[in-house]
This record gives structure tokens, C-alpha cells and sequence, in this order.
């Protein structure tokens, strides 16, 4: 039995307005858009995996933090400078929960639609 080649093609994010979502973290990410539709929304650059936001009607966002509620899956951010990355963020439009398990490591912002996501310095 062979392996069959997979690939990811995108990582996509439920919310309530996918061209809210798809302006904030393309800002954020300098990614262009390559597909839009009234429900649908696809970052990325061609031949790489991209980033989607889909409507949900009813959408509720995640809790953090609440491990009954959590967030379930976030993004990584790599940054130089956690304070000009979290200040670059909240002009956007993103918030700052109270609860930051590690400041001086990782932020924890929720982007628009109150999906958490991390600002780290690991790794870049």
C-alpha cells in the first residue's frame, strides 16, 4: 500500500463575517486575497496553503480563558518585538484578554471575531 500525497491547503476559521476577518489578518500577514465569496473568504499566495474564514450563522467565539468553552485551535504568530507586534494587532482591531499565561514569551490577542491567537518570539 502506497502513501498517498497530502497536503494542506488551508486552515480556515468559522466567524460571522469572513470579509472582516480576511481584511484584519491579511493587514496583519500581508496576504492577498485569492477567492472571495459571500460566504468565503481565502488568503494566501499561490501554491502555498492559505488561511479561510467561512460564515457561520450563529457563530459564537470561543472563551478564553475557559476550559469549558476553549478556544480549540489558534494561530501562531512569529514577531521580533512582542510590543510593537501587540500594538500593530490592537490598532487592527484586535483585543487584549486580561488573562496572559506568559507576557514576556507569548501575547494572546482575539482577533475581531474572538478567535484567540498567539504573538511569539519562539521560533522567528
Amino acid at each position: 500500500m502506497s502513501n498517498p500525497k497530502i497536503r494542506l491547503l488551508s486552515f480556515d476559521l468559522d466567524c460571522p463575517d469572513p470579509a472582516e476577518l480576511a481584511r484584519f489578518y491579511g493587514s496583519a500577514l500581508d496576504l492577498p486575497v485569492i477567492h472571495r465569496s459571500d460566504d468565503y473568504v481565502l488568503l494566501g499566495r499561490e501554491g502555498a496553503p492559505g488561511l479561510g474564514f467561512l460564515r457561520q450563522s450563529g457563530f459564537r467565539p470561543p472563551v478564553w480563558p475557559d476550559p469549558a468553552h476553549s478556544k480549540q485551535a489558534h494561530l501562531e504568530l512569529g514577531v521580533e518585538d512582542l510590543d510593537a507586534a501587540q500594538e500593530r494587532m490592537l490598532a487592527l482591531g484586535a483585543v487584549l484578554p486580561d488573562f496572559q499565561p506568559n507576557p514576556e514569551a507569548w501575547r494572546v490577542l482575539l482577533d475581531p471575531a474572538g478567535h484567540p491567537f498567539c504573538l511569539a518570539t519562539h521560533g522567528i
